[in-house]
């Protein structure tokens, strides 16, 4: 089976890959066109200037000034950025920044699950000059730069999760609540080809099946069951889309034996055949 092509960062020197470059340079002549394709890290394009088209995961954003994408490991995207935009484009994963203080995690982690923002310019402002202090860091390579840059990381993703009108005060059962939503959705990226019941992802969080709807419920408006069915089929839009892989083959990839049952599903679901849809959207 064909997969969707998957990069990686470029960076083999780092303990924990990290990068980040300047796009004056990368688009003073040229438009950057990038074709459809996920990664395996983090992903932040932070837009000062510029115009262009982002689709990720089959959701189409505008390039526009004062905008930030975010895009987590697996997700896919195609984008075309016009040439003389300005602002940055950072990468790193898990293993150089994955911050364990309550806080700071709940900001990353909130903030991570939004894909889109746009902001006034005065807001803007402040997230540019933690990238600007990030990109000079990362060029200089000063003693202990890398601390330097994950700092700067935590104050980029608080600035975020402020600005995303989630920074209400919670009680302490309340963001207990939220962080197993966050590592539902987490665990549903990952196992969802091989588990699609809602008693699995339960017992994984050491929750009753009642509980763990109840926090779905009140984090998505969704039950479990249908954040589980929503997860299978935004993965097979994408080997619909960003592959030639057979319908046959997407079904056994996402845990299917009967190719007809995975046809009826996705049907009922998006009104589509998975063969009609592939046609109408490729």
């Amino acid at each position: 089976m064909k997969n969707i092509q998957i990069r990686n960062i470029r960076e083999p020197s780092l303990s924990g890959s990290f990068t980040i470059s300047n796009l004056n340079s990368l688009l003073a002549e040229n438009d950057m066109v990038e074709k459809i394709h996920r990664h395996n890290f983090f992903y932040i394009l932070t837009i000062k200037k510029g115009n262009g088209e982002h689709q990720i995961d089959f959701t189409n954003y505008p390039v526009n000034n004062c905008s930030v994408f975010i895009l987590r490991p697996g997700q896919v995207h195609q984008l075309l950025l016009k040439k003389g935009s300005k602002g940055y484009l950072m990468g790193f994963d898990a293993s150089f920044y994955s911050p364990k203080e309550q806080q700071k995690r709940k900001a990353f982690r909130e903030a991570s699950f939004n894909n889109f923002y746009s902001f006034e310019t005065q807001y803007f402002s402040s997230l540019i000059s933690v990238l600007e202090c990030i990109f000079q860091e990362y060029s200089n390579r000063e003693i202990m730069y890398k601390e330097y840059i994950k700092a700067n990381l935590d104050i980029f993703f608080i600035e975020l999760f402020r600005q995303s009108n989630k920074s209400n005060i919670l009680t302490h059962n309340n963001l207990h609540f939220q962080e197993l939503f966050d590592e539902l959705m987490e665990m549903l990226e990952i196992h969802v080809h091989d588990h699609k019941q809602v008693t699995y992802y339960a017992e994984k969080l050491n929750l009753t099946s009642y509980q763990l709807n109840a926090i779905t419920k009140n984090n998505s408006g969704k039950n479990c069951s249908q954040l589980i069915n929503e997860r299978i089929i935004l993965e097979a839009k994408r080997h619909l889309l960003a592959t030639s892989n057979q319908v046959k083959e997407i079904a056994y990839h996402l845990g299917y034996d009967d190719p007809s049952y995975f046809i009826r599903f996705f049907k009922k679901h998006t009104e589509f055949t998975p063969e009609d849809f592939r046609q109408n959207f490729k």
